[in-house]
């Protein structure tokens, strides 16, 4: 999909939706420096916790996500319709749907393992 340099337009729905899980599917876009992805999470779906070191931040389109933060997920922020959460560098987080979701995740830079197919918690995770 990476194309150094050059300008391109890619529509959603033109886009095969990658499925990782039964109640999770993915399309994404990449660049060289950020990363855009659509997350599709039907209600009661778990992203397990992990980190990485990209910056995160997610959009909810429609729906709800509830995320736990931290090590020790002490934190709990539910992101809605029309928020969006800003997950540093290196938090370790987990989310669950509340609701039939869909969100629109950036990253800066683009995720390795998520280009490779390494991202194995994300697939487990129905």
């Amino acid at each position: 999909m990476e194309e150094s340099g050059r300008v391109r337009l890619v529509n959603w729905s033109e886009l095969p939706e990658e499925e990782l899980s039964e109640r999770i599917g993915r399309r994404m876009v990449w660049g060289e420096r950020a990363m855009i992805a659509q997350l599709r999470l039907e209600k009661g779906a778990v992203v397990p916790l992990h980190s990485h070191d990209n910056e995160q931040l997610t959009y909810v389109v429609q729906g709800a996500l509830r995320f736990l933060l931290g090590e020790d997920e002490d934190r709990e922020v539910v992101v809605r319709s029309g928020e969006v959460l800003v997950i540093p560098s290196g938090l370790p987080h987990s989310a669950e749907a509340l609701e039939d979701t869909l969100d629109v995740d950036v990253f800066s830079p683009p995720r390795q393992d998520w280009l490779d197919g390494t991202d194995d918690y994300l697939r487990r995770g129905g």
